[in-house]
This record gives C-alpha cells, structure tokens and sequence, in this order.
C-alpha cells in the first residue's frame, strides 16, 4: 500500500514535504526518555487538553528508549512561543522529574539535533512510530515497534488530530505562565527579609517550595488537575520541624 495519505497527514499537521524531514517549521516535540515513561507523560498530554483546551499531540514512541509528544501548529514562525510552551508544560506538570536531562524538547529553531519524524527505523528491528493513546502504556519497556509500521495504520492515528491555532497556542501559554509565576522570588542578598509572621517556622529550604504550593492548591483561577497535583505534593513531602523542636 501507498503512502500516499501518511504523506498528506503530515504534510496537513506539520507541513511536512518529504519522509524524513527533522522538526519541521509547524512541529514542536517533547520527548521523555531512558527510561521511557507513559504515565509521567500522559498525565502532560491528558493536561493539555483537558487543562488547557489545546489538541491532542501526537504520541509516539522513539524507536530507542522514549516517548515523544509531536505538537502540531497552524503555521510558521511560532518557534519561540511553541518552545516556550514546552518549558511551561514540564514546569507544570514534570517539575519534580529527575534527572532533568530524561526530557528534551525541540522547535524549528532549535540548535540541537532533531529527530526525524515518524515512522523511522531507528536500529535493527526497532522502528519509530506513531502510536494510538490507550496503546501507548504497552510500549513503556519496548519503546518500539519490531518492524517497520504501516502507512495507512500512522495515517489513521494521525487523521484523528489538529493543529494548534496561533491565538489557542497564547492563551495556553499565558495560562501556564500565570499558574507557574505565582512561585515567590527567592531574596537575594540586598533584600530585606520579610516582617515575621506569628509561629513562622523557620526559613528551611523547602519552605518557598512549599508555600508556592499552597498558593498553586488554594489559587481558584489555577486549573483544577494543577491544584489536586499540588495538594498531592504537600501530602507527600517532608513537615518543617516546629520551633523549638
């Protein structure tokens, strides 16, 4: 069976003109990887759309030892926004991933080596691909497909899908950004401390961290899934010892 519709799904979410063109000027991909993990990164993608409003990502899996989100935009020249984006969605919703370096993110305008979109074979008897939502979980041990996947199959996968409109891209970032910032800026040296407050515990390291947590649970303009998350965060982490303790 012809390509031909792969092709033109391609061509329709990323603008892309040949088989194995790298990051295309209307792509933006975010890969977690080594290990791979669907279960940090589906919660990003589910986020995405239920938090935010925005398309589905493609998912696929690297053909290696990850998995990657394809975003798709409705036209050139939103590189800068589109990465911006990416570094939103991992402070939101990987922010406590480690090591850092498991995730990487490419646009257009990256200097960094971008992978080549799916499906590609990446080494002998792995192959990169596309790959459907409730199938992704199946691929967190083998990030890949044993042999080389159908063209009408990824077209199918793909078919289902949209672009990002400039104005949705904007509003998204602009809502990760306000729910992000509200983190207090750590003082520097020439800052004054702050008045003391009744019982304050003392200035461990963790407090800002938790105190911009409470600010995320309690903020009722911050997206629901942000506040749970944030509530889950203080559930686990350590209690500041009590004065005087």
């Amino acid at each position: 069976m012809n390509d031909n519709r792969l092709q033109q799904e391609l061509q329709r979410l990323y603008g892309s003109h040949g088989p194995a063109v790298a990051a295309p000027a209307r792509a933006a991909v975010l890969e977690l990887a080594r290990p791979a993990d669907w279960t940090a990164l589906g919660a990003l993608w589910r986020g995405v759309q239920s938090d935010l409003g925005l398309p589905a990502p493609a998912i696929a899996v690297n053909g290696r030892d990850g998995f990657q989100l394809w975003f798709a935009l409705t036209e050139d020249g939103l590189a800068a926004e589109a990465d911006a984006l990416l570094q939103a969605l991992v402070r939101a919703y990987l922010a406590e991933l480690r090591p850092a370096t498991r995730l990487l993110r490419w646009t257009s305008s990256s200097q960094a080596s971008a992978p080549s979109l799916p499906p590609q074979r990446a080494a002998p008897g792995q192959w990169s691909a596309f790959v459907a939502p409730d199938l992704a979980p199946v691929f967190s041990e083998e990030p890949w497909l044993d042999t080389e996947p159908g063209p009408e199959a990824q077209a199918e996968v793909l078919c289902r899908l949209s672009c990002i409109p400039a104005t949705q891209l904007r509003a998204a970032l602009a809502s990760l950004d306000h729910a992000i910032g509200r983190a207090p800026t750590p003082p520097s040296a020439s800052t004054a401390p702050a008045a003391p407050r009744p019982h304050a515990a003392p200035a461990f390291p963790d407090c800002e961290p938790r105190r911009f947590l409470r600010r995320v649970m309690n903020d009722e303009t911050v997206a629901m899934a942000l506040r749970i998350e944030a509530a889950k965060a203080l559930l686990l982490a350590p209690s500041q010892p009590e004065p005087g303790a």
